[in-house]
This record gives structure tokens, C-alpha cells and sequence, in this order.
């Protein structure tokens, strides 16, 4: 616990952090992989080259220092980077380190405003939010291991399949190379790869979400390929699209992830997605399908054609089930589209198309896809009176904010 003039002092802090968070966490990334290389190992490189962990870290350490004195507060929070953390390897040996370089991070930006006192009450601080996400690592980590069919760390499986599913989209189906058991997961949850590629340096680890329901003696990722190597987007999906062939080893980690359908409810759902954002949505669509029959399901995919379309035979022959309702949106059709009748708007998917063609009262709505399109789905659900229980979304990569408004030119798939 710790005492109320601690508590004071970092609450202090805030409005500090509000203003310097970002170049606080940029500073502390230098200074850690200046000394610990080793830890690009474990770090995604393009969230670090594209700022986007910076600013989800700042944004961290800004919502900690508000809530020091009620950490239960930020517990989803934790909790959701706890599951990245699981499947990335983080242990709780990294955590001095962190800490460590935060504290030399924070003293070398505000310089002297940050005074002994500061310093101790952040150092002091420091441990506390270290063992809460420690803490609720240790179970993500003793749940992933001890599950039938769990492992921990990283687990060597065979690409069994390799299925192009549009012209940027292709699945991998992925089997044990050791032929034992896989632990189930929950629709909506991602799996992390772990990339040793001859001309990089370190490796890579990226996640992607399970493209089929659970219970199968394999796991489906569908993974785009982004638009090439020199974007740093593209390493590991390049890697994987060109260089990895049916039969080759990848080396991945247990089923991790917060966003998940909740089974639990039988109240309509709406899923809805934008590009490759339909690869967890697919998953909750199956699952509904297996073992929720008799829920109103409502399937929405946005992209710019049919060309870029995956998995579209798959969600067209679920919807010939009486519970399964869906719509395509293309806002580039080609000819091909229009002749094929391919899909059933084109444009993008407004608040007053949702409003007038889904159930909205008591209805709980999952979305997916890039960040422009979230958050016009996200304030178009606010706008038509949709609680924030029952809104819930993925980001690829780290957190974001959904609150900016976004112009309609920017919201591509």
C-alpha cells in the first residue's frame, strides 16, 4: 500500500503527464533498447518506428498516475495488455528494467521538475503497478500452460494448409508439430508468431486473430499482406506470404486476448468489419453458428472490392442459416462486382444505414478493422444510443482512442 503523501505527490503528476507523456516513453525506449537490445527480441519494431507504443504506453503511465490510489479501476487495461504480454514472453525479470528506464525517462525530460520527492513517489509507485500486472500475468500464464492442450512460452507447429483467400489475403491452417493435443480458445482471441528471418537482426513477433471457431485439431490465421517490405507493416506479412510454404515449422504461443463474444448472452449480435478485420469476427460468427443456433446473428463486411474480399464463400453459406443475416459493402466495386451482384451497398457503412437496417435496442455490436473505419462505427453506435456495454472492438497493434471524429474520405478498408 502505499502512503496518502505518495499518493499525492504522483497524482500531481498528472497534468505533467498529460503534457510530456510522449516524449517521456520515447525517451525511456531509447534508453531501455540502448542498454537491452536483447529486448527488441520481445518488441514489436513497427509499433516503435510508427510511435504508435509510445503513445500507447503514455497513455498508460497518464491513466496509472490518475488512478494510483484505485488501480481496480484500470483493470480492464491491465488486463488487456497482460494477455499481449503473456503471448509476447514478457516476464516478471523484464519489469526492473522497465522501471528502470521509466524513472531515468521521466528525470531526463523534465530535468529539474522532477525532484527527489517526485522521484521517490514515482519509484515507489512504480512497484505497485509492476506487481499488478505481475500479478495478473502469473494467472494468464498459469491458465495458457495448465488448460488440456496448453503450453507455455513458444510451441513449434506445421503449416499444414496454405489457402490465398483474395489477392492481399491468404490463411494458414496450423497443426502441433508434435501431433498432441491444442488448448480451445475463445472466438475473438489472437495467437502470437514468432518470425527468425536470415537478414534481420532480431525477431519478430506479431499476433493475429484465429480465423475459425474453436475445437479444432488446428488453429486458421488469415494474414494481409501489407504493402511491402520497405513499410515495416509488411516484414513479417511479406515473410509469411512469400517465404513460408506448406510443411515449414513456425514457432507460436497459446491463444491470448480480451476481446472475445461472450457466449454467455443471447441477446442479438451484430459483427462488423472492415478489411482484414473480419478474421475475428469470422470466428464469433462460426461459434454463434455451433453453438448458439438460436441466436439473431448480423454479419457486416466492408471492403473496397470483391477482389479484396476473403472468406466470402464461407460467410455466404452460413447465411443461408435462419439466424445468420448479412451485408457485403464494397466503395470500389468493379464491373465484375456489379455483374456477380457480389454485394449489397456500395459506399460505406453509415450511422443511418445501421439505424435503418439492424436491431440496435439490446443488441451487443463487436467491430474490426483499421482505425479510421472503428471509429466511425464506434461514433455512429454512440449517436444512435448504444451503451458502452454492449460496444466492444479490436485494435491490431496497441491501444488507440476511438473518441476523434474521422472524415468520411478517410475511412477506408
Amino acid at each position: 500500500m502505499l502512503e496518502q503523501k505518495t499518493i499525492d505527490i504522483i497524482k500531481s503528476t498528472v497534468p505533467v503527464l498529460e503534457k510530456h507523456g510522449e516524449a517521456i516513453t520515447t525517451r525511456f525506449y531509447e534508453l531501455m533498447f540502448g542498454n537491452h537490445p536483447e529486448l527488441l527480441n520481445i518488441f514489436n519494431h513497427t509499433n516503435q518506428k510508427q510511435n504508435r507504443q509510445q503513445k500507447a504506453l503514455a497513455s498508460a503511465v497518464y491513466a496509472a498516475a490518475m488512478y494510483i490510489d484505485n488501480l481496480g479501476a484500470i483493470l480492464p487495461v491491465v488486463k488487456q495488455i497482460g494477455n499481449k504480454h503473456r503471448s509476447l514472453g514478457v516476464k516478471p525479470e523484464h519489469y526492473p528494467i522497465v522501471g528502470k528506464h521509466l524513472l531515468l525517462a521521466i528525470k531526463d525530460v523534465l530535468g529539474e521538475a522532477a525532484t527527489d520527492e517526485i522521484m521517490d513517489a514515482w519509484e515507489k509507485a512504480y512497484g505497485v503497478i509492476a506487481d499488478a500486472f505481475i500479478n495478473v500475468e502469473a494467472e494468464l500464464y498459469e491458465e495458457a500452460s495448465s488448460q488440456d492442450g496448453g503450453w507455455d512460452g513458444f510451441r513449434n507447429f506445421v503449416v499444414d494448409r496454405k489457402v490465398k483467400e483474395s489477392e492481399v489475403i491468404t490463411s494458414f491452417y496450423l497443426k502441433p508439430e508434435d501431433k498432441k493435443e491444442i488448448s480451445s480458445f475463445l472466438p475473438g482471441q489472437y495467437i502470437s508468431i514468432k518470425v527468425e528471418m536470415d537478414e534481420e537482426e532480431f525477431t519478430h513477433i506479431r499476433q493475429y486473430s484465429l480465423s475459425d471457431a474453436p475445437g479444432k485439431d488446428y488453429y486458421r490465421i488469415s494474414v494481409k499482406r501489407e504493402a511491402s517490405t520497405s513499410n515495416p507493416d509488411g516484414i513479417v506479412s511479406n515473410y509469411l506470404h512469400d517465404k513460408v510454404k506448406e510443411g515449414d515449422i513456425v514457432k507460436i504461443s497459446a491463444p491470448a486476448g480480451d476481446f472475445v463474444l461472450d457466449t454467455d448472452r443471447n441477446s442479438p449480435v451484430v459483427l462488423i468489419s472492415g478489411g482484414v478485420g473480419l478474421t475475428p469476427m469470422i470466428s464469433m460468427l462460426k461459434t454463434v453458428v455451433e453453438v448458439q443456433p438460436d441466436r439473431k446473428v448480423t454479419f457486416i463486411h466492408a471492403a473496397q472490392n470483391g477482389n479484396l474480399h476473403a472468406l466470402r464463400e464461407e460467410v455466404e453459406a452460413l447465411s443461408a442459416l435462419e439466424n445468420v443475416t448479412s451485408f457485403v459493402f464494397y466503395n470500389s466495386p468493379t464491373d465484375d462486382d456489379r455483374s456477380n451482384h457480389r454485394f449489397d451497398v456500395e459506399g460505406y457503412v453509415t450511422q443511418d444505414w445501421l439505424e435503418k437496417s439492424v436491431p440496435v435496442k439490446n443488441t451487443d455490436f463487436y467491430f474490426c478493422g483499421p482505425v479510421p473505419f472503428m471509429k466511425e462505427i464506434n461514433r455512429s453506435l454512440k449517436e444512435l444510443g448504444v451503451s458502452h456495454e454492449r460496444i466492444h472492438f479490436e485494435f491490431f497493434g496497441p491501444m488507440d482512442s476511438l473518441d476523434e471524429q474521422v472524415p468520411k474520405e478517410h475511412v477506408t478498408v
